[in-house]
């Protein structure tokens, strides 16, 4: 089974592919990871990728197809595996379709996580992480006991350059134009889930799961 979650930065595709990967037992392949590991490894891939990170812009295609088509060799995506982050671009989406295809594999369902823009602003723009732990923080949801500091360490907190309002603004305006046409292409073969991605996160997870669990037995 292989499925794909669509939805904007703040979504929630991340917990919710998590949520799917474990019940299911399905690998997750998240392509923000594979961008952060390249980062942290400090690789010139990894310093390509944090230029275009840092400035709300999406990775360039053949980058990010490089990394998922090298990812889906690995033996844990044999049984199949749920993308997250992947695909963004309707060119990405045809090359997923390709390497899958090479493999005897198709794309099962496409869930997309529909979530208000202002709640998608309000998620997204409050983030702070430790720069000791790396444990998040939400100006909103779950602020520090302490301003700027981090509850567990007592590290100081920052937020990344993406996270901030103006590159969070961007990074909408890129979802829109470049990954909102996903939707239309997986709705026309048939294979579109919509979930109503606001709430609290375990219910969404439900609704996922039982959308999903519904939608095989039907077909």
């Amino acid at each position: 089974m292989f499925l794909v979650l669509l939805g904007a930065p703040g979504a929630g595709k991340g917990t919710q592919a998590a949520i799917i990967s474990r019940k299911v037992g399905l690998a997750h392949i998240a392509s923000g990871d594979l961008f952060r590991q390249a980062v942290e490894k400090e690789t010139k891939l990894g310093q390509l990728v944090k230029a275009y990170m840092d400035k709300g812009i999406l990775v360039p295609d053949e980058v990010t197809i490089q990394m998922i088509s090298e990812r889906l060799n690995e033996p844990d995506c044999k049984a199949g595996c749920v993308f997250d982050g992947f695909p963004r671009t309707m060119e990405q989406a045809k090359a997923l379709d390709k390497a899958l295809a090479n493999r005897g594999k198709v794309i099962d369902k496409a869930t997309y996580i529909k979530v208000s823009e202002e709640e998608l602003l309000k998620r997204l723009s409050g983030r702070w992480i430790c720069h000791q732990c790396q444990t998040p923080y939400h100006e909103v949801s779950s602020p520090p006991k302490v301003p700027n500091r981090c509850d567990k360490c007592g590290g100081e907190l920052y937020q990344r350059s993406d996270d901030t309002v103006k590159t969070v603004k961007k990074r909408l305006e890129v979802y829109f134009a470049e990954t909102a046409p996903l939707i239309d292409y997986y709705a026309k073969l048939g294979k579109l889930v919509e979930i109503d991605g606001e709430g609290d996160a375990a219910e969404v997870g439900r609704r996922v799961i039982k959308a999903l669990v519904r939608e095989f037995v039907d077909t």
